[in-house]
């Protein structure tokens, strides 16, 4: 049995001390996930929490150590900053919430930044437990000072193995700055952005030559992540060039590398995650959470950050009769095939099954059609293994030219139940019919237009806050104008296909990227594609690569509506 499925105590309850690694939350250990997955109350600072709640329990209580239990969970009485005697350091505080939460058996995780033995406050909350009896286990993270430079293309040590120091710039002694000025080993600088600049002054004061590279890194492993190269003497002037300093966020923290193994040259080759194609590009997916799940995953992938709209609604049909007739058409025998074109469709049937008391031995004997990958994973969720997929193109079209003809002789049923929004076209129907098949066209679903996302996505869409837009259909595009107004001009226009681009170009949009096929997955590539470009572009003619929403309105020529 894992330390992490351990059965909490009956009193005392069980204390997971989890290092939620340094921002990106794909770095999070097995061991973790696991430890999330079974905890009933989840304790965290409110950016640690951002990076771990995905992977904890639906129902799992989240408390923060700002300010105790969130307000869905009142239940539990949480020792807070507000209610502590003042003066008390902030690590009692998180040390009572650990306390009060593992009362009652509880199995509790708190979580840490980067690694729980590197966190200034972890050990005395441990030791906490210990006094009153609580046990408790540890889940090593990946360090900050370790992750960062990783993703910021700066190796700490190589062939010839030089020494590596850690410093933690707001606790360094005097006696430590001289230590490391006389080493010529790397030295990882665990700083803010205003006070980096000062750490540089200690070590060259210390012995290093102020022309020693220095790296910087700010958001590490996020994809807000920005670093800047230069030399112990020339790091404020440059991040005073860049206007990152004065600035109101001079308390963010960051990681600085000091050493030759930082040098600029180095670093442009093994920079690879601020070299994606999408690095901080924030894209707008019009599409609901679940449609766009594995869509935003590999813009993910490519450095983006995804941002899913609704721009459609779905409701059950007007009059539910005739889907109540079809379904138990599926029971009685009265169809040979059934088609699904969309994830709603089966969403649609398998409440329809539920109400009736069926389960997916319902299907026995009829086959079973999907179109795209989403639609047959839903299929596969619910138990069903799909007979036919398009062989090529993901659509109507495409599922027409692998379905059979309506053979008589072996098809003892020549009727198709096909279940399907309101407003979908004909091209399947009139297929099915020309290959010989009675088709049972049912609306399962009606979509209608959701509701305006909120004033500050508006603002964002009409004003360029955006990078990109992924159109995957032409009602997404007369959706999205419709309830957020139109795309800013600097914003990247990406389309699924002609028709979709058509309908854009309506609207007064001009196209940018158009997807090789119908399918949403090489829509994104083709985006990532363009993005690539673009930065081989800009890198060609010597300029800094920015990102659409950072060039200057006038810079693109207006569209005309």
């Amino acid at each position: 049995m894992s330390p992490t499925t351990l059965p909490a105590g009956l009193e005392h309850g069980h204390v997971t001390f989890l290092g939620a690694g340094p921002g990106d939350p794909g770095l999070l250990t097995l061991r973790a996930v696991e430890a999330l997955a079974n905890a009933d109350v989840l304790v965290a600072e409110p950016e640690v929490i951002d990076v771990v709640r995905t992977h904890a329990r639906r129902n799992v209580t989240v408390l923060d150590t700002d300010s105790g239990p969130s307000p869905d969970t009142p239940q539990l009485t949480v020792v807070d900053g507000a209610s502590t005697t003042s003066g008390v350091p902030a690590s009692k505080d998180a040390a009572n919430i650990v306390m009060e939460a593992a009362r009652g058996g509880r199995r509790v995780v708190r979580a840490v930044s980067g690694d729980p033995g590197l966190d200034a406050y972890a050990a005395e909350e441990m030791l906490a437990c210990a006094a009153a009896g609580v046990p408790f286990e540890v889940v090593p993270g990946v360090a900050a000072a370790v992750g960062v430079p990783a993703y910021a293309g700066v190796p700490l040590r190589d062939a010839q193995g030089a020494d590596v120091r850690f410093v933690d710039a707001r606790t360094a002694s005097g006696r430590c700055w001289t230590e490391v000025g006389a080493s010529d080993g790397t030295v990882v600088v665990s700083a803010t952005l205003d006070s980096v600049g000062a750490a540089a002054g200690e070590l060259v004061a210390a012995g290093r030559k102020p022309d020693t590279p220095m790296t910087v890194t700010v958001a590490g492993t996020t994809t807000r992540q920005r670093t800047w190269a230069a030399t112990l003497g020339t790091i404020a002037q440059t991040l005073k060039q860049a206007k990152v300093l004065p600035s109101p966020d001079g308390g963010r923290p960051v990681i600085a590398v000091v050493g030759e193994r930082s040098a600029a040259a180095q670093r442009d080759q093994l920079s690879w995650f601020e070299s994606k194609p999408l690095f901080g590009w924030k894209v707008l997916v019009p599409r609901t959470k679940e449609q766009a799940a594995s869509l935003s995953d590999q813009l993910r992938s490519y450095g983006a950050v995804p941002h899913e709209v609704p721009t459609i609604a779905v409701e059950p049909p007007r009059t539910p009769q005739q889907m109540e007739r079809a379904v138990k058409g599926l029971v009685t025998g009265r169809y040979e095939w059934i088609a699904f074109t969309s994830v709603n469709a089966v969403k649609a049937v398998r409440e329809k099954f539920e109400e009736y008391g069926l389960d997916a031995r319902a299907f026995a004997g009829i086959k079973v059609a999907a179109v795209g990958e989403q639609t047959a994973k839903a299929l596969i969720a619910f138990g069903v293994k799909p007979d036919l997929v398009p062989s090529g193109e993901q659509s109507a079209a495409g599922l027409l030219e692998d379905w059979p003809p309506y053979d008589p002789v072996f098809d003892p049923i020549d009727r198709v139940f096909l279940p399907r929004a309101d407003i979908a076209t004909e091209t399947l129907v009139a297929g099915l019919i020309e290959l010989g098949w009675e088709v049972d066209d049912v609306t399962a679903y009606r979509t209608v237009r959701a509701s305006p996302p909120p004033a500050e996505t508006r603002e964002a869409i009409k004003g360029g806050g955006f990078d990109a837009v992924l159109f995957t259909s032409s009602s997404t595009v007369r959706n999205l104008v419709g309830i957020a107004g139109k795309p800013h001009n600097v914003t990247v226009i990406a389309c699924i296909g002609p028709a979709t681009a058509k309908t854009a170009e309506e609207h007064g949009l001009r196209v940018d990227v158009m997807a090789p096929e119908p399918s949403v997955h090489r829509l994104a590539e083709a985006l990532a594609d363009f993005g690539l470009r673009r930065r081989a572009a800009a890198l060609e003619a010597g300029d800094p690569v920015t990102r659409p929403s950072e060039r200057r309105p006038g810079s693109r020529r207006r569209r005309t509506t």
